[in-house]
């Protein structure tokens, strides 16, 4: 079996998806994007398609070296991101050549259901109060928010209350029974992560994300050792070697994407790692229906896995939304907060693909906004 053709989709609201064809007939598929950049990422998969055409799909891990080192220039998210999308594929072909789904070619299923969680706001605790209570009807046991929105590169002690607040207000509607996630963005710097920890240490997150940036990683043991708070972090790192300093740090969940962090392959080595450190994986996912299914198959197969995130009623999604690009929505129905596990072939969804061609021909060019603080100067979004 060789690889014929590998083409590339703009879909709203702000994805990339990928597509391999075989010459036995046989498709894969997989999204390889960086929000807000999917056009470059859409360059370096035509770049690295040049390598792929002509060759033996099934040699998975032969092509993800190649890929990944065998340019001088090596990682960062435009790379890793389009051997992501990829790798996906080239798994998806794999189980459906082999008739069996990835988790089962990734060493067979570990558990039969994948606890998710729901996102909310970050804004008002009235509005949050309602979005909770209808995620809670819906039967998710989890929810993530926003801690806050632009915030003082030292926030203030108004910010830091209502943070607070926010949060007690999602944990009066959750009770002791169920999680709530807190997305800090890396938006509070170093001093003001710390305040924000322990201000809310009493109300039991599940974790708190990204409470520094990637590039404030040395910062992190301090960070860790000054906290209960369990710490997450590695939407924004992408491979092995950069998560090895966040899991001495003493990080307690580890968020590689696998539309990031160089796909299944390396995710689920990610994974491997963190479990010699004690720590959970729960792959970030804020994005369509194929890197979600990346994550389930991981999930699947993960002994260490904690909780997956998934996009449906997401605030990106006002295009369209998880279920817009596939044919048959039952692998993303939700029963009690899991996703319950198939032993259909491949990434074991069936990607509707006129509905991706025709949204493909309006495309998108989705960038994240811009935040200034008062004074004018940047803030982090």
């Amino acid at each position: 079996m060789k690889i014929t053709r590998i083409e590339t989709f703009l879909v709203p609201p702000r994805w990339l998806f990928c597509r391999i064809e075989t010459d036995e007939g046989v498709v894969g598929w997989g999204e390889p994007v960086v929000e807000g950049r999917a056009e470059v990422v859409r360059a370096a998969v035509d770049v690295l398609a040049e390598y792929l055409i002509g060759r033996d799909p099934l040699r998975i891990q032969d092509h993800w070296q190649v890929l990944s080192k065998g340019g001088f220039y090596r990682g960062g998210p435009v790379l890793s991101s389009a051997v992501a999308g990829i790798d996906q594929a080239l798994w998806d072909i794999a189980g459906k050549t082999y008739g069996a789904p990835v988790h089962a070619l990734l060493g067979g299923p570990v558990r039969d259901r994948v606890r998710v969680y729901a996102w909310v706001g970050g804004d008002e605790p009235a509005r949050l109060a309602e979005e909770v209570t209808a995620q809670v009807e819906a039967g998710f046991t989890a929810v993530k928010m926003n801690a806050a929105g632009r915030t003082s590169p030292l926030a203030t002690a108004a910010e830091t209350a209502a943070v607070v607040e926010r949060v007690a207000a999602v944990r009066d509607v959750l009770g002791p029974g169920r999680d709530v996630a807190i997305d800090m963005h890396g938006r509070f710097g170093p001093a003001g992560a710390r305040r924000v920890l322990h201000a809310i240490e009493a109300l039991h997150p599940l974790f708190v994300e990204e409470p520094l940036l990637p590039e404030q990683g040395h910062l992190l043991p301090a960070l860790t050792a000054a906290t209960s708070v369990p710490i997450a972090t590695g939407e924004r790192l992408y491979g092995r070697a950069e998560f090895l300093p966040a899991l001495t740090a003493g990080i307690a969940v580890a968020q590689p994407d696998p539309s990031h962090a160089g796909g299944i392959s390396e995710v689920h080595r990610i994974g491997s790692l963190a479990d010699t450190f004690g720590v959970q994986l729960a792959p970030h996912c804020p994005l369509g229906p194929i890197a979600l299914a990346a994550g389930l198959q991981i999930a699947f197969a993960t002994p260490n896995f904690l909780i997956q995130e998934q996009s449906r009623g997401i605030h990106y999604n006002k295009d369209a939304d998880l279920l817009s690009y596939v044919v048959d929505t039952e692998p993303y129905r939700f029963d009690a907060g899991h996703a319950r596990r198939t032993d259909r072939p491949g990434l074991g969804i069936t990607v509707d693909e006129n509905a991706v061609r025709a949204a493909n021909r309006s495309g998108h060019a989705w960038r994240n906004p811009v935040w200034r603080h008062d004074d004018g100067s940047f803030a982090e979004w």
